[in-house]
């Protein structure tokens, strides 16, 4: 069990609480975790900040990183085509900051962005044990393009930490919705760029999921607030019945 409450604005002792809470209620346990500990801890990703710190200096002082001070409206006004659901929420940044010469002056990150220059032009291909091959290319003109790894209000964000904390905690299978596709592809440049692969760790197998969607065919997010587990439970399901709605979805999905 991975806490991953790197945001200080929706990160919320009562949440956590509440997750585990449901997710026993669902029958799920776990051998590591914040509440039981284990040999890779801790599993907060609050209180792993020395690690993100120390993978933002390796990158950028190996020149995969630039601080970007471009905002949110920039980047839409810049957007070249509709933001895709399944983009993870980041659309592609068309190198405006790219070429800073500034890189060294930056100590430490807050204050601006930081982006991950991808190679332009190169493909990143994998085998999903789900969906299958997968290829995404890099660049501001293809699939994704420089994208961030911390913010400028001092949190490292999701692509960095997720790399870092599968690494040192030795995750051999990475189980997660289909929206995250691209995001694996990111993840693997990262892993590349960090010399993981050099410390004797294979990258992670990836199994991503069909999302789970209501009525109207959108999926449930928290975003949106759809239907938790929370929610199930108050309105008198049994842990038994969710999971059998759960596999009779998959069912007429046609998945196994």
């Amino acid at each position: 069990m991975r806490n991953e409450d790197l945001d200080p604005q929706r990160s919320r002792a009562e949440f956590v609480r509440a997750m585990m809470e449901d997710l026993r209620w669902l029958g799920i346990r776990w051998s590591e975790g914040p509440d039981n500990g284990g040999p890779y801890g801790p599993y907060s990703q609050s209180e792993r900040r020395a690690h993100y710190l120390e993978a933002w200096r390796r990158l950028r002082e190996g020149g995969f990183l630039y601080p970007c001070v471009c905002s949110r409206k920039d980047l839409a006004q810049a957007a070249s085509a509709p933001h895709d659901e399944a983009a993870d929420d980041e659309p592609v940044y068309p190198g405006t900051c790219r070429d800073r010469k500034d890189v060294a002056e930056f100590r430490e990150p807050a204050g601006v962005n930081w982006r991950f220059r991808v190679p332009e032009g190169e493909a990143v291909e994998f085998a999903d044990l789900n969906l299958g091959r997968q290829r995404y290319v890099a660049g501001s003109n293809f699939d994704f393009g420089d994208f961030l790894v911390w913010r400028r209000d001092d949190v490292p964000a999701y692509q960095l930490a997720v790399v870092v904390d599968d690494w040192a905690m030795r995750i051999t299978e990475v189980v997660r919705g289909a929206d995250l596709l691209k995001s694996t592809a990111r993840q693997l440049l990262l892993l590349r760029a960090l010399g993981y692969a050099d410390l004797g760790v294979a990258a992670p197998e990836y199994f991503h999921c069909e999302l789970v969607r209501d009525a109207a065919g959108v999926r449930l997010a928290k975003r949106h607030d759809a239907l938790s587990i929370r929610h199930l439970r108050e309105s008198e399901m049994t842990p038994q019945s969710v999971l059998e709605l759960a596999f009779s979805a998959e069912h007429r999905r046609g998945l196994q």
